[in-house]
């Protein structure tokens, strides 16, 4: 098991970092909050994760450890792969996830692509006894930091990270645009919840 991996930050792309570890390239797919707290040529730590298939070898990267353990809890469910488990953490932080569950609030499983109202109940069900209570007080937003990109770049590239197609992702970017212009200092994190909620409507 590669447990993390440490080094200068060689690339950023939708879903994808590239640590340089050794002088070797260590691709690892991100949710789009751990991208947007990376910078290029900057040492980065990542918990990861390696997901084994026939055909692929793929490593997915964490925040920290907490965040590693909740993915590998939610893709052990029936029919969540490591692809939707990272989706769900795109949209909420360990702790958020825990107390959706806990109270079993169904809407916010929803918020993630690709989970419909009948899988929403099935997994609530599923993680109600594995993820536990939350560890600490849960943030309003997942906290997402700024980069040196212009935040229409990054919300865009998070939305289609997550599954949506550039032509939602435009759209989205240009609905949530009166309230990002509204702050002094865009919220990527915000602006996400924002964006999901506007798409899902409207699906």
């Amino acid at each position: 098991m590669i447990a993390f991996v440490q080094g200068p930050v060689a690339a950023i792309s939708a879903g994808l970092a590239v640590v340089e570890v050794g002088g070797v390239g260590m691709a690892v797919q991100c949710t789009p909050a751990t991208l947007a707290s990376l910078r290029l040529g900057e040492p980065a730590r990542l918990a990861t994760s390696l997901v084994v298939r026939e055909d692929s070898l793929t490593l997915f990267g964490f925040a920290d450890d907490d965040e590693r353990a909740v993915f590998e809890i939610l893709q052990a469910a029936p029919g969540v792969g490591p692809k939707l488990a990272q989706a769900v953490l795109g949209v909420h932080s360990p702790d958020a996830l825990r107390a959706a569950v806990a109270s079993g609030d169904e809407k916010a499983l929803v918020a993630v692509p690709g989970i419909g109202k009948a899988k929403a109940a099935k997994l609530l069900l599923e993680y109600k006894d594995k993820l536990g209570a939350p560890h600490g007080a849960v943030p309003a937003q997942k906290p997402v930091a700024t980069g040196p990109a212009p935040w229409g770049e990054q919300l865009h590239s998070a939305l289609v990270g997550l599954g949506y197609a550039p032509r939602e992702a435009d759209e989205a970017v240009a609905a949530v645009t009166p309230e990002a212009e509204a702050q002094s200092t865009p919220d990527v994190g915000a602006l996400l919840r924002l964006a999901l909620r506007g798409l899902n409507r409207s699906r």
